[in-house]
């Protein structure tokens, strides 16, 4: 308790816009969120819960039948493969690892449908026996955590349906559906202000449960929370609210998931799922550039982004795995799938655009600040961009969780293609319990994206809560194979200005910009306002793995109002 209390008091003494809060709150200028019980979401009320019914599966479970190993395995985990010698599993749950997400993978058996067929069926049975003896009675603690209760059944389900189930199976089923019980007891809903995407996928743990246990209770509260979360986490647009590109494929994912499932058992739900799968579908085109996946706010440790990357209608990954009959009927839909209308899509913070050989996608949450709860970063004024199939300025992605060092490091706009004042992001750190109309007292109204023709623009105050800061306006024109990057900043007084890019390509800085290549294309970046410095950094493609990239940074200490200009030319 006491760290606790060192740790909240130093996070207000170092958060001017929390300490505003604060003093709201004691004065009674703003309320809090409403009162809520947790793990009950409302919409569950009449909805029977746990029965103590035995499972019942529909059709009987054919039996792994696997030997031991012989073979050494790399499990791929998140921040990279772990040798595993046979034998080796015996302590393999006990260890210790400097990111939990790896023991929280571990326990999940994230690695199953990772690793090639051969190897599967042996060491799922092996690291099955271990787990089941050591952890195979629910209890507190991550091993049980509602969402890794849900992985971690999803994974040996579909091992099921390719391979067989882990043995003993009449035992294996029984711990199942231990698992249902233990998800409904800590479903992850906190408040309409404070559910991330957690419950949907508590919802689609207790959905493939109930509908393969045979446990009519886990199905229908599984149906109930996919349908009342899909409604919550996606925008208007079909966009997962939570500003990430890779999260929006696994929720994606996941809903594709339910809704291949409730086709495959007949459910009377499988058309409103449907609806919600088209919607999230008809996202995905707009979020692959030519180059490839903009990864966009947070990684997810669940899998690599290039398993999901199915979902735009190729054969691999996830969907490679499918059976034949699902892959069928998620193809067909794919084909059918209407993209997201552009003005829809960018009301909900993402602007995709094509002009001659260039193509960017740009991110803003809708409110500017990043959400909360959520997996978006500081990237208000940030974009992607790449020359035909080239990459050129990327998003770095971020590596891990965390609320310091290169964790908050990666998530800040230092990390960022966009502009910072003073050092500061632009739009303060966000809370789940703030209101709407704190938020706009503090950092103005939503910000403005809009695109078309040859040009992008973004306009914001975000920066306004620093004394003598106006708006900030940023104006992206494509002339042939030339960027002209234009912005301007209201206000009075002088402000450090930074301007960032980062970039998959070697930079070189000299007296007349940055040099960028590859070997076959090159680029001049270059600014009148400031000299460049170029440093190196890391660009992540999947949660703890990354590669060498640059960061390219224009600053200067300017006297506001002040316009800039940054130009990048294809040579």
């Amino acid at each position: 308790m006491f760290k606790n209390i060192v740790r909240k008091t130093r996070q207000l003494a170092g958060d001017p816009v929390l300490r505003k809060w604060v003093m709201r709150r004691l004065t009674g200028a703003a309320t809090g969120p409403p009162q809520f019980t947790a793990h009950r979401p409302p919409y569950l009320m009449g909805v029977p819960g746990p029965d103590g019914v035995d499972p019942a599966p529909p059709e009987p479970f054919k039996p792994l039948a696997a030997p031991a190993p012989v073979e050494p395995i790399d499990l791929p985990l998140p921040g990279g493969p772990l040798p595993l010698r046979p034998g080796g599993e015996a302590n393999l749950f006990g260890r210790s690892f400097a990111d939990i997400e790896t023991l929280l993978a571990l326990h999940r058996f994230a690695w199953l449908p990772l690793v090639g067929k051969d190897d599967r069926a042996s060491w799922a049975q092996a690291l099955w026996d271990v787990w089941r003896r050591s952890h195979g009675k629910p209890e507190t603690g991550w091993a049980w955590h509602p969402y890794t209760a849900a992985e971690r059944a999803i994974n040996i389900l579909d091992l099921a349906r390719t391979h067989g189930l882990p043995e003993p199976v009449d035992e294996t089923i029984g711990l199942l559906a231990r698992h249902a019980e233990a998800i409904y007891g800590g479903l992850e809903y906190f408040g309409e202000h404070n559910t991330s995407n957690h419950l949907s996928n508590n919802g689609r743990g207790l959905y493939r449960l109930g509908l393969e246990l045979g446990l009519p209770w886990a199905a229908e509260t599984g149906a109930r929370i996919l349908e009342k979360e899909a409604q919550r986490i996606f925008r208007p647009s079909g966009v997962l609210g939570e500003g990430s590109s890779h999260y929006h494929f696994l929720l994606a994912r996941n809903y594709a998931d339910a809704w291949l499932a409730a086709r495959a058992h007949g459910r009377a739900e499988e058309k409103t799922l449907r609806r919600i799968v088209e919607r999230a579908l008809g996202v995905v085109p707009w979020l692959i550039l030519p180059g490839g996946l903009p990864l966009v706010g947070d990684i997810s440790p669940d899998c690599p982004p290039e398993y999901l990357l199915g979902l735009a209608g190729a054969e691999i990954g996830w969907v490679a795995g499918l059976p034949r009959d699902r892959k069928k009927a998620l193809f067909s839909l794919i084909a059918d799938v209407r993209p997201a209308a552009a003005d829809d899509l960018s009301k909900d913070g993402w602007l995709r655009l094509r002009h001659g050989p260039w193509t960017g996608l740009w991110h803003s949450a809708p409110k500017g600040w990043p959400e909360a709860p959520g997996h978006g970063h500081q990237d208000a004024g940030g974009f992607e961009l790449h020359f035909q199939d080239l990459p050129v300025f990327v998003d770095p992605g971020r590596g891990a969780y965390g609320e310091d060092g290169d964790a908050a490091f990666y998530r800040s706009a230092g990390a960022h293609n966009t502009l910072t004042v003073s050092g500061a992001d632009p739009y303060p750190a966000n809370k789940p319990y703030y209101d709407d109309a704190f938020r706009e007292a503090v950092a103005g109204g939503p910000p403005e994206l809009t695109g078309g023709g040859d040009e992008v623009v973004l306009s914001h105050q975000g920066f306004g809560r620093i004394k003598g800061v106006g708006e900030l306006r940023r104006q992206w024109r494509f002339i042939k194979n030339t960027l002209v990057l234009s912005d301007s900043l209201a206000g009075k007084g002088r402000h450090r200005i930074s301007r960032r890019f980062v970039t998959p390509l070697e930079a070189e800085a000299g007296s007349g910009g940055v040099v960028l290549g590859n070997g076959g294309r090159t680029f001049h970046l270059n600014s009148p306002d400031a000299t460049a410095v170029v440093t190196q950094t890391t660009l992540w493609h999947a949660y703890g793995q990354g590669r060498p990239g640059f960061a390219i940074e224009f600053t200067a200490e300017v006297p506001l109002p002040w316009s800039g200009e940054v130009r990048l030319e294809a040579l």
